[in-house]
């Protein structure tokens, strides 16, 4: 089918802290952790785990194998939420234990991959205050790289960003985020304070305020990409609140991607209507390794996901998705066995969606649906 548009979604992309210290411009390694004091710690225990870390490594060792995947599928657009923020300040949210900073200056480790747009709207882009916001605003805006849900400004925050794809339609990304990940409530924007797109609630309310700021800028040929993140850390179980809140946003809200995020592992995945419900998309990239405590829900492993649509109508024409695995703060294609627990994983927590995964010869996995 032609006129089609590819979107590649990605998890959280944490580039702070251990990571930061491995790049060309590592930061201030002081942190304000309970269990640790410095973000070289990160690095050794990864190193304890998993063997050395060159270092400095180059902007583009980060994406590993991944950035030959994005080249062979060639998305017409590439989405991903950075949770960490780019700054220098050394203002630390005073009050929450884990607070991840990446120096701006090793900021081309996100254009090395060619991101399109960051969704800022979570619980850790005001880790480093107010000044440290403003100046991953200002880094992303020099760069060059869009970004959604964060602001100077309760206008800026909520205003979407439409991307147009030549000869094809254009994209709607708007981003917000939920007490339920962590947000701190005093994180929201306000007409006169810097801040991000905090949801109040998910009720009726809040889906018709959603929809009215669709209006403004939804036409035909348009896809609508709504970005949460929400919800806990760990565990597979979806909130009937969050599964109802996403039924709400395409039914009366106009969206047509709900692309969830949050949970450091992946989670099921819901077509609702041939309109594409990501619930949680995992981590992506992390300083994690060697931190113990959740191992069986492997969030050392990730997905790509690859969703291509219908400008006209907002369909999912079809999701195919990459097993990634972190190792040594690179992202590497997974393992055949790894690649198969993740499919297992999508088939059994997508069996209350009716939705399955096909693993096809290239190692990639494709969904199904009814």
């Amino acid at each position: 089918m032609t006129g089609l548009i590819t979107i590649l979604m990605c998890g959280d992309v944490m580039t702070g802290r251990g990571i930061d210290q491995v790049l060309p411009h590592p930061g201030n390694p002081l942190i304000q952790e309970p269990y640790m004091e410095t973000a070289k710690g990160y690095v050794e225990l990864a190193e304890e785990m998993n063997g050395p870390i060159p270092r400095p490594v180059e902007f583009s060792y980060v994406w590993g194998e991944s950035l030959d995947e994005m080249e062979r599928m060639d998305p017409d657009l590439r989405i991903i939420n950075l949770e960490t923020s780019v700054t220098k300040s050394d203002e630390y949210w005073r009050g929450k234990s884990v607070h991840y900073r990446m120096n701006s200056q090793n900021f081309p480790c996100i254009t090395a991959a060619k991101i399109d747009c960051c969704s800022l709207a979570n619980n850790h882009i005001l880790d480093w205050g107010y000044s440290g916001l403003i100046e991953t605003l200002e880094t992303l805006g020099k760069a060059g790289v869009r970004s959604v849900g964060a602001g100077a400004n309760l206008k800026q925050a909520e205003n979407p960003e439409v991307v147009e794809i030549d000869g094809k339609g254009r994209v709607v990304l708007l981003s917000f985020g939920s007490e339920t990940s962590g947000i701190p409530v005093s994180w929201a924007a306000s007409e006169e304070k810097p801040g991000l797109n905090l949801l109040k609630d998910l009720s009726d309310e809040t889906v018709q305020d959603i929809r009215r700021k669709v209006q403004q800028v939804k036409q035909r040929g348009g896809i609508v990409v709504s970005s949460i993140h929400w919800g806990a850390n760990w565990g597979y179980d979806i909130p009937g609140a969050q599964i109802e809140f996403a039924h709400k946003l395409v039914d009366h809200a106009g969206v047509d991607v709900v692309y969830g995020h949050s949970s450091h592992h992946v989670k099921g995945i819901e077509v609702y209507k041939d309109k594409l419900v990501l619930y949680g998309c995992g981590d992506f990239l992390n300083d994690y390794e060697g931190i113990s405590g959740h191992e069986a829900f492997r969030c050392d492993l990730g997905l790509m996901y690859f969703a291509t649509i219908d400008p006209l109508t907002g369909k999912l024409a079809h999701l195919q998705m990459t097993p990634t695995q972190v190792k040594r703060f690179r992202v590497n294609r997974a393992s055949t066995i790894d690649a198969l627990w993740l499919s297992d994983v999508l088939n059994r927590e997508g069996t209350a969606f009716e939705t399955q995964v096909k693993a096809e010869r290239n190692g990639t996995l494709m969904l199904q649906w009814h």
